[in-house]
């Protein structure tokens, strides 16, 4: 099927690849379709999609790429509504906001996207009582202005 995207323009997809957030993300509650996009000659950041909105579309990285003890436990709830197994079926990804300059860029590590490789399905998990910060600074030296 062919999509509208904000970064790519028109291109095809397979349902197969298409992400199921089954209650939405917050703040987006009735956007439940994304599709996970790389972007050209890097691989730490990925873009995700609305399939059904073309201007919606985040930005996302591994988490591990830049944090090197990010660990937390998902809630059960979770782990069913994801229909998890086991460890290995799980990706992690959080969501960045760009920065000017680009050394100032931020990720999300309180609410990090959660994402089942086996069958699609995702959620975004809101961690209460951590130290993970909403605006987490990826580059350890961050260039002052």
């Amino acid at each position: 099927m062919k999509i509208q995207t904000r970064y790519h323009g028109e291109i095809e997809i397979e349902e197969k690849d298409i992400l199921q957030f089954e209650k939405g993300i917050p703040g987006f509650p009735d956007e439940k379709r994304f599709i996970l996009l790389g972007l050209p000659e890097q691989d730490l950041f990925s873009i995700m999609q609305s399939v059904d909105t073309p201007e919606l579309a985040f930005v996302l990285t591994s988490p591990f790429n830049f944090i090197d003890n990010y660990e937390f436990n998902l809630d059960e709830n979770t782990i069913e509504q994801l229909l998890i197994e086991n460890q290995e079926d799980i990706s992690v990804f959080s969501i960045v906001t760009i920065q000017d300059p680009f050394e100032k860029t931020t990720a999300n590590l309180q609410a990090p996207i959660i994402l089942n490789v086996k069958n699609n399905q995702a959620k975004q998990v809101i961690l209460n009582d951590t130290e993970y910060k909403i605006k987490h600074p990826l580059f350890k030296k961050a260039v002052k202005r």
